[in-house]
This record gives structure tokens, C-alpha cells and sequence, in this order.
């Protein structure tokens, strides 16, 4: 089939799945629709089969490590961490509905910085939504702050979103390098945020706090901390030694899921339920479309749009097209595309690549795994968010945060070298 029939039925498949990703009817899988046209662009030519086989390939430990992280997520929800989280929560914002925002953010932040963004969305979402049950309180802010900071906090560290490791390989520069670099753009985008957010959820934050009565308050895990923390450790060593971070999650899993089913806290067929196969099958699936569209013109139009050096209009020039490529093609496919492509611009242009793919997602649901996964956990305890709060919140804070953080990475740059 000719070159041209190829890309038109490459960028339809890719447009057909992100738009059923996105809408979800009758929350059917997402895998329904990505599965066939990943077969769809087999069929044409628009990649070829030891081309899809290596995407697939390469994409196996991000599908690893989700994987690894939603049991881990279950584990620590059945050992009732999160539930002594959102009771702390509520304790600390009784009355206060400022200082529970303020809390959320807190908590949210180190989260996302030290156990990834897929933690804050699988393990610290449904706390959050418990405890503004329990306060009384609208729970959209709380909850969309849960989301964009699974984003836009993923800059500090590279454990933080997978999207670091990879640029924390074409940078060629050190785990605590890289975290000098980005430690005052992650500090200007988090105080951006919780202005931001504070702002435009207003009249939610009018409504007072006031906790119903619990028979108990729910005892911190222990043990679940101190895995958490070796898992953590892990996470830092394996990025180290250049494997990948889904190791560690397993082993986590692994030590946690003996207690837990020895205790009887989970089930086996619980756990294998959380992995959440369909899910992983449409990423699968997805990084299949996604290569076929940038095999077939997208790769190349996007190198054109490219700015060179390291100034600071440069940099900013970079962050903005990778945040929008990240909206029209997901962030991980993003990164993977725009990294060779400006690795020999320096650490600046590599870093700068990925302000625009982590931020840049908070503006649409399909930016990124973790924005969909948000999406998914909201679904499934019954709130399910709007896509118009979600668009004009991302609207609102998405142009700001961005030239903040790469106003900051510039400067980081600037004096660290």
C-alpha cells in the first residue's frame, strides 16, 4: 500500500483510539478499540512487524513497572496505609480547608517525587477521596490536585516518572545532577499550582470541614512503610545501575503480597484483578499506533519545529513543543521521539524536553498513562471528572507553570553549569 494511504490510516487509528480513550462509553476497556487498530496499521504497512515487535519491546518495562506499581497500589490499600493517610489528612484539615489543600499538596508532592506519579494516582487518589467523604468537602480539589501534581512534581527526581529515566540516559548527567538541575523548576511549579488551584476552586474550598465521627482511627502499617521505603531505595539504585525501575516494584510486591496473603489481608485473585491487563494491553497497543504515525512523517515535521541552543527562548521554545506533542500523541511516545533528536543540544535541551512532557499533560486527559490511569481510578469509585473542569484548569495553569519551571531550569543551569 502506497506511503500516503499509510499515514492517513496510521493518524486515523491513532485519532480513533485517543478519542475513545478519552470519552470511555459504557467504560468499556480502552483496549477494545486499540487492539484492532494496532492490527489495522500492521495490515496497511504503516509499520512493519519486526518494527512493532521492537516497540513493544520497548515499551515492556514502562508496562512492567505499571503493572508492578497498580499491585503494589493494592497491597498498601488491603494493609489500610492510605486509609491512615486520609484520616491524618482529615485530622489535620478539620475546619481548615485551606490547610487541607495545603496538606494534599504536601502529601501528594512527596509522593509522586519518591514513589513515582503512578502512586499518587493509584495509591493516594482513593485516600483523598475518603477523606473528603469523611470532611463533608467537595472532592474535585483534592482530586485534580492529586492529578496535576502526578504530573508536574515528577520533575524532581529521576524515579519520579519513567520519562526521567530516559532523559536522565541522553543527558548523561548524574541522579543527583539531574535533581539539582530540577529542583527549583519542581519548587516554581508547585507554588504555581497551589495558587492556581486555590484560586479557581474557591467556592469548593468555602465549604468547612467537618468530619464525621470514625468507631476508630486507623493504625499506620508499619512494615508497609519500611518496604516502601526499601522499595524506594531500589528505585534510586536500579536507575543507578541502568535496569529497569520495575524491578524494585516487583520485589516490593513480592515482600508485601507474602505478608498479605499469609494475613489474609488480600486475595489472589484480587491482586491478579489490580494488574489491570486491559489497560496494559491497549499502552501496548498504543505505542504500536503511535510508532506507525511518526515512522510515517510525524517523527520528521516534529525535528523541523525544533529550536537550537540553550537560550532561554530555546528552552522554552522546546518545552512547548514537547508538551504539545505529548497532548496529540501521549507523553511517553513523546519523549521517545524528541530525545535523539535534541541529546546532541545538551543536558539544557534534553531537560528542557522534559518540562514540556511532564507538565504538558495536565492540559488533556491523554497526555499521559497517569492522567488516564487518574481518569480510570475516579471512574471506579464513582466520581467520575468532568472533562470541562479538567480542560479549563489545565487551560488556566498548564502556560504558566511551564515557563516557570523552564525560567527555573534556565537559571539551574545557569549557576549549577
Amino acid at each position: 500500500m502506497s506511503s500516503g494511504v499509510a499515514e492517513v490510516v496510521a493518524l486515523a487509528a491513532l485519532l480513533a483510539v485517543l478519542v475513545f480513550a478519552v470519552v470511555r462509553p459504557l467504560r468499556v476497556s480502552e483496549s477494545v478499540v486499540a487492539i484492532p487498530a494496532a492490527g489495522l496499521v500492521l495490515a496497511v504497512g504503516a509499520i512493519s512487524v519486526p518494527d512493532a515487535l521492537n516497540e513493544l519491546g520497548r515499551l515492556a518495562p514502562v508496562v512492567g513497572f505499571l503493572a508492578a506499581v497498580l499491585v503494589l497500589g493494592r497491597l498498601c490499600e488491603d494493609a489500610g496505609l492510605f486509609r491512615a493517610a486520609g484520616s491524618w489528612l482529615a485530622r489535620a484539615g478539620a475546619g481548615r480547608p485551606q490547610v487541607l489543600l495545603l496538606g494534599v499538596f504536601g502529601i501528594a508532592t512527596a509522593t509522586t517525587a519518591l514513589l513515582s506519579l503512578d502512586a499518587t494516582v493509584v495509591l493516594l487518589t482513593p485516600a483523598v477521596l475518603a477523606m473528603a467523604r469523611r470532611l463533608r468537602v467537595p472532592a474535585s480539589p483534592h482530586t485534580h490536585a492529586c492529578a496535576h501534581l502526578a504530573n508536574s512534581a515528577s520533575l524532581l527526581l529521576p524515579v519520579s516518572n519513567l520519562t526521567n529515566l530516559l532523559a536522565l540516559s541522553a543527558s548523561g548527567v548524574s541522579f543527583l545532577r539531574f535533581t539539582a538541575l530540577m529542583a527549583l523548576p519542581t519548587v516554581l511549579v508547585v507554588a504555581a499550582e497551589y495558587v492556581l488551584l486555590r484560586r479557581f476552586f474557591a467556592r469548593d474550598l468555602a465549604v468547612a470541614p467537618t468530619p464525621a465521627p470514625e468507631d476508630h482511627e486507623p493504625r499506620v502499617p508499619t512494615f508497609v512503610l519500611v518496604v516502601l521505603a526499601g522499595t524506594l531505595a531500589g528505585f534510586a539504585g536500579t536507575s543507578l545501575l541502568g535496569w529497569s525501575p520495575a524491578w524494585a516494584a516487583l520485589a516490593g510486591v513480592v515482600v508485601l503480597g507474602v505478608r498479605s496473603l499469609r494475613l489474609r489481608q488480600s486475595t489472589v485473585s484480587g491482586l491478579a484483578r489490580s494488574v489491570g491487563v486491559p489497560f496494559l494491553v491497549f499502552v501496548l497497543a498504543l505505542g504500536v499506533i503511535v510508532r506507525a504515525v511518526v515512522d510515517n512523517g510525524l517523527g520528521e515535521a516534529a525535528g523541523t519545529l525544533l529550536p537550537d541552543g540553550t537560550s532561554l527562548p530555546a528552552l522554552l521554545g522546546l518545552a512547548v513543543v514537547a508538551a504539545v506533542l505529548a497532548n496529540l500523541v501521549n507523553n511517553l511516545p513523546a519523549v521517545l521521539m524528541l530525545l535523539p533528536l535534541v541529546a546532541s543540544g545538551g543536558t539544557g535541551a534534553v531537560l528542557a524536553v522534559l518540562v514540556g512532557v511532564n507538565i504538558g499533560p495536565n492540559l488533556t486527559y491523554v497526555g499521559s498513562l497517569a492522567t488516564l490511569l487518574w481518569r480510570r481510578v475516579l471512574h471506579e469509585h464513582d466520581v467520575p471528572p468532568r472533562l470541562r473542569t479538567f480542560s479549563v484548569l489545565g487551560a488556566l495553569t498548564v502556560p504558566v507553570t511551564l515557563v516557570l519551571a523552564v525560567v527555573g531550569l534556565w537559571a539551574s543551569l545557569r549557576v549549577i553549569g
